[in-house]
């Protein structure tokens, strides 16, 4: 792991300290805006493979008018990595070196999607919002590793339309607080937040949807004692650019098994505090997570690994 990487653990297993379904922005120290860490190559490795084909929906989509916030996102990442990261980006003439990957990038490779560049030095992946008659929009996203959400599916929508069916968003707070926070975004204060998820499995790429049946119950089963259940922890950034105006939203998943708890220093009170978040959703927020079948099993299992901490 190179100096200045997030460590392991950075943010998994998860302790359920930011509440779900709630806005919970930070201020973002510009020299932790993104966090590579010992997965970089197999990550950047999984975004090879999603290009070549192997992706179950599409990777890589932008409006035209797009191209220049584009390279604008290209040009702040060329210049950040190998000044904040030194060790593992080198970089000579238009070329990003990655230690350790056996990877280097041409910044003046011909290519269609300045994006799809920009997406291939980092384990994030990248979507721009653009300010429109309806609100923000997503209008260019490199999107490797959903969260249960299809690019196809949200292209080109305003936020609320990308966040319906989202317990809160629209039918709450929630919503109109996230359009102020995008319209009174600067440049000079990034943000950042974090949201945590369930899976039976290590897989990053999930662009289908959990599945919900007509009356609103959640059908899908995470098994919660199966070894392969795992944390997954979106770390989430907001900037404005400065040239184009568009809003950058960054997604960084971070996961582990969930018996990674037993191995973590303060394993007990992360098994806690994530248990009590998860007992805490209610029927709507549960099936929207995907967990409304499994929550009992997954909350036991958290409790014998809190130990007399739950």
């Amino acid at each position: 792991m190179s100096e200045g990487a997030s460590p392991p653990f950075a943010h998994t297993p998860y302790d359920g300290s930011a509440r779900p379904f709630t806005v919970g922005l930070m201020p973002l120290d510009p020299a932790e805006w993104i966090e590579p860490d010992a997965l970089l190559a197999d990550h950047l490795a999984e975004k090879d493979r999603l290009l070549a084909g192997a992706a179950r929906a599409p990777v890589l989509l932008a409006e035209e008018g797009t191209a220049d916030a584009q390279r604008e996102v290209l040009d702040l990442l060329a210049d950040h990595l190998p000044a904040r990261f030194p060790d593992l980006y080198s970089r000579e003439g238009t070329r990003i070196a990655i230690a350790g990957t056996g990877r280097t990038v041409d910044l003046d490779e011909p290519c269609d999607m300045p994006l799809a560049l920009a997406a291939r030095l980092v384990q994030e992946d990248l979507v721009l919002m653009r300010r429109g008659g309806t609100g923000y929009r997503l209008a260019a996203a490199a999107l490797f590793f959903p969260s249960s959400w299809s690019l196809a599916e949200k292209f080109g929508k305003p936020m609320d339309a990308i966040h319906a069916g989202v317990p809160g968003f629209n039918d709450g707070r929630m919503g109109p607080m996230v359009a102020r926070i995008f319209d009174n975004l600067t440049v000079e204060r990034p943000s950042w937040r974090l949201n945590w998820s369930l899976y039976s499995g290590a897989g990053l790429h999930h662009p289908v949807p959990k599945p919900v049946s007509a009356d609103g119950a959640d059908t899908s089963r995470v098994d919660g004692t199966r070894e392969a259940l795992h944390v997954r922890v979106e770390r989430q950034t907001l900037r404005r650019l400065a040239k184009s105006g568009d809003i950058l939203f960054t997604i960084r998943i971070h996961h582990d098994p969930v018996a990674a708890f037993a191995g973590h220093p303060q394993g007990a009170v992360l098994a806690a505090g994530l248990r009590r978040q998860l007992l805490a959703l209610d029927a709507a927020q549960l099936a929207y997570k995907g967990l409304t079948g499994e929550r009992d099993a997954i909350a036991a299992r958290l409790a014998g690994l809190a130990g007399g901490t739950a």
